[in-house]
């Protein structure tokens, strides 16, 4: 299943510098957007929980996981991947990332195994380190699978 939403469509590599968390969430939820997965209002609600509730996106060493919930504007189950060059800060320079996933859900279930097989390459050392070093799109799918 992972496999299947993290196409070549639903990652992104970026190598710009200057960003702020704001706009790389937006950035990695474009893919998303321009296929329908989600409204521009699931983006917002995505801000808007970060600002009011802190960095709790950040699951991991430079992994940052966002979402928000069905009703925000998620139209199916969908997963999107921006892999940055430099680290930019989720709220504070306590919570640096290079991973931005953007996960949607249609409801309170569905997304479950998606989690589930995130989980198992995020807890796999090697294929992190990979994806972190990673500089093109083609190299993140062949280390997703």
């Amino acid at each position: 299943m992972l496999g299947d939403l993290l196409t070549k469509r639903t990652i992104q590599y970026s190598n710009k510098d200057n960003m702020d968390w704001k706009s790389i969430i937006k950035l990695a939820a474009e893919p998303l957007v321009i296929n329908g997965s989600i409204a521009p209002s699931y983006v917002d609600a995505m801000i808007t929980i970060s600002e009011k509730d802190g960095p709790y996106f950040n699951i991991g060493p430079e992994i940052v996981l966002a979402h928000a919930r069905p009703e925000d504007g998620s139209n199916t189950i969908a997963l999107s991947l921006l892999k940055t060059n430099q680290e930019v800060d989720l709220i504070d320079e306590k919570h640096p990332a290079k991973l931005w996933f953007v996960l949607a859900s249609k409801d309170n279930n569905s997304h479950l195994e998606v989690i589930k097989e995130l989980m198992q390459l995020l807890t796999n050392k090697v294929k992190v380190d990979a994806l972190l070093s990673a500089k093109s799109v083609s190299n993140i799918k062949k280390i997703i699978g």
